[in-house]
């Protein structure tokens, strides 16, 4: 069954659907949190650390949401401060010190937009990290899990691939932004959806992802097991690809591929 964009949208914001670290746990192994971007402070929206991918040291990076009023507290609604960028670029920087692949997971509505955020550089800290990944020397694996919310969502994705989950967007606003802008009317926001081309299979025919994810098996949703053996194994797989490029060809492909753009 083809679901209509808002009822993606829907999907994407569900309170029920996995977090990054649902996915550390259930794709990697001995996984290792690491805090603070040593600037400033802590930021709980964004997590990372070292973990085992077959094996193999890998760094993830993810941005966290909470599944209720408490836990969405402390993780800032998945909105990062700057904090949480500098901990994520530090931890990316540190993955290429020593050649670990570096894995992002993806969910936010967009950078917090507070006072405070914009008086610790929200701009300059997003732009670093999309100065900083384009040449990052390692590679880089982005998956949109769930909202991919403008530059908040792009600080973590100048990968050398992007993926999408099926159930999941990635715009530059929300939809009720978009008809908020285009009609003066936030309640149109389910129109907006259908024409902002944001779902993943859209951004997939339009070749801004590489792959799309499946979540469902012929209308039903796969078990979470079977999702991440699945997931694990593509992963693994493109990883093993892109570590066998050498440095200049793995830099140079980058490149282009945002080049298309």
């Amino acid at each position: 069954m083809t679901r209509a964009a808002h009822e993606i949208v829907e999907l994407a914001r569900s309170k029920d659907r996995l977090t990054a670290l649902d996915y550390f746990d259930g794709i990697f192994s001995e996984f290792e949190e690491f805090h603070g971007d040593r600037l400033f402070g802590e930021d709980e929206a964004v997590v990372g650390g070292i973990a085992c991918l077959d094996g193999k040291p890998v760094t993830v990076i993810g941005i966290q949401k909470g599944r209720n009023l408490p836990e969405n507290l402390r993780r800032n609604f998945g909105s990062p401060h700057p904090e949480g960028y500098r901990k994520a670029l530090r931890l990316m920087k540190q993955a290429e010190k020593f050649q670990r692949p570096v894995v992002t997971l993806i969910n936010t509505a967009g950078a917090f937009c507070g006072i405070g955020a914009e008086e610790r550089g929200e701009g300059e800290a997003i732009a670093r990290n999309l100065m900083e990944m384009s040449d990052l020397t390692v590679p880089i694996l982005a998956i949109i899990i769930g909202e991919g919310g403008s530059g908040g969502a792009l600080a973590l994705a100048l990968g050398d691939e992007v993926w999408m989950m099926e159930h999941s967007i990635y715009a530059i606003l929300s939809p009720e932004g978009f008809a908020s802008i285009l009609w003066k009317d936030g309640s149109r926001a389910k129109e907006a959806a259908g024409l902002m081309k944001i779902t993943a299979q859209e951004l997939y025919e339009l070749g801004v992802i590489e792959k799309v994810i499946a979540e469902t098996h012929e209308e039903a949703f796969l078990p979470k097991e079977q999702l991440m053996e699945q997931m694990k194994a593509a992963i693994s797989k493109k990883l093993a690809e892109l570590s066998t490029l050498q440095t200049d060809e793995l830099l140079e492909a980058r490149y282009q591929r945002f080049r298309r753009f």
